[in-house]
């Protein structure tokens, strides 16, 4: 990640910087503060040691994992270098990520596994949206401070019990090995953020290093039986067992994704082949085609690597919504059914 430009001194004297060098690097802060579009109030310059409140916190959370999804899709990388190169800011609307509903060892099991710590930092669900022909429900979770200028979380759970008994012997095999990341100096920091709304730097420090551990893979590596058992019944599961809970997709807001995908497939990327419309208009979504990865697997034999579908990019376009007068935030589970798809596609 390489900078365009330095970053002027005063974005390094808000305490979103300072918060993001400290938790993730010199490097990242500078990448995060020359690509994300930041609302003003969010990089307020502050002392060095003031407190920091929840909506900062969460936005630099979404701007860690932002980063962590590029090093890991070189087809958002692409995409976002291009845009860094015509000095176009990336509208970061929502991150998504998968969980499963039970099994899930020391975890929280589903989405009360991240709610559990996204909630004191201002977050709340704002939406519900089942996917059956998925066996998953997602939730959007949204932010009460700034509900536009804050990525959303969108969070799908995997109900377990809705698949074959081998499949779910699987599972529990799988999940069933998962382990909290999360400190009890973390859990503590949370505590006092839920409590007042703000905390002192080096607890939001705390807070951020721990929370951006929750998002990844925190069962040991499955075996490729497991894994095979698992695809066939739920492709969705097979992804967790091999990703966790990772970001799924990080997705860009931009004006009219129609005639953006058409450009993106102009220029040689690997598209989804239709736009999703919700059912009210409002929202349009599409997406590249997951990136493939290589993966380990347990056999008898001993360790085996696998090209399987990774994370991916995604785009949404969002309308106003007349009747309120403000953006619609919703999500549409016809939409969310179709952009899943691009985890089983070859990218």
């Amino acid at each position: 990640m390489s900078s365009q430009a330095p970053v002027s001194d005063l974005s390094r004297d808000t305490s979103l910087f300072r918060l993001l060098q400290a938790a993730a690097g010199e490097q990242r802060a500078q990448f995060v503060f020359e690509t994300l579009e930041m609302a003003p109030a969010l990089c307020a310059s502050r002392g060095s040691r003031q407190s920091i409140d929840r909506a900062q916190i969460a936005m630099a959370l979404n701007a860690v994992l932002f980063c962590d999804l590029l090093d890991r899709v070189p087809t958002a990388a692409r995409y976002v270098a291009e845009q860094r190169a015509k000095g176009e800011a990336i509208v970061l609307d929502h991150g998504a990520l998968r969980t499963v509903d039970s099994h899930s060892g020391d975890l929280v099991p589903g989405y009360k596994g991240f709610s559990r710590f996204l909630e004191p930092l201002g977050y709340e669900v704002g939406g519900l949206y089942p996917l059956p022909a998925l066996k998953m429900t997602g939730r959007a979770l949204v932010h009460r401070d700034m509900p536009e200028a804050i990525p959303q979380f969108f969070v799908s759970e995997l109900h377990l019990s809705e698949l074959p008994v081998a499949a779910q012997g699987a599972a529990a095999r799988v999940f069933g090995t998962s382990r909290d990341p999360i400190g009890n100096d973390a859990w503590t920091a949370l505590e006092a953020l839920a409590r007042d709304g703000q905390i002192d730097f080096d607890g939001a420090v705390t807070i951020l290093r721990d929370l951006v551990r929750a998002f990844g893979r925190q069962h040991d590596v499955p075996t490729l039986a497991d894994y095979e058992t698992l695809l066939e019944h739920s492709r969705e599961g097979a992804w967790i067992a091999t990703e966790g809970n990772d970001f799924n997709h990080a997705t860009t807001r931009v004006p009219d994704v129609e005639q953006l995908s058409q450009d993106l497939r102009a220029a040689g990327y690997p598209m989804k082949e239709a736009v999703e419309i919700s059912r009210n208009g409002r929202v349009r979504q599409t997406a590249f085609l997951a990136d493939k990865v290589r993966r380990e697997f347990r056999t008898e034999d001993g360790i085996v690597t696998r090209e399987v579908p990774g994370s991916f990019y995604e785009f949404i376009s969002r309308d106003v919504d007349a009747d309120k007068g403000a953006l619609d935030l919703t999500f549409d589970s016809g939409n969310a059914t179709g952009i899943f798809a691009v985890t089983r596609e070859q990218a």
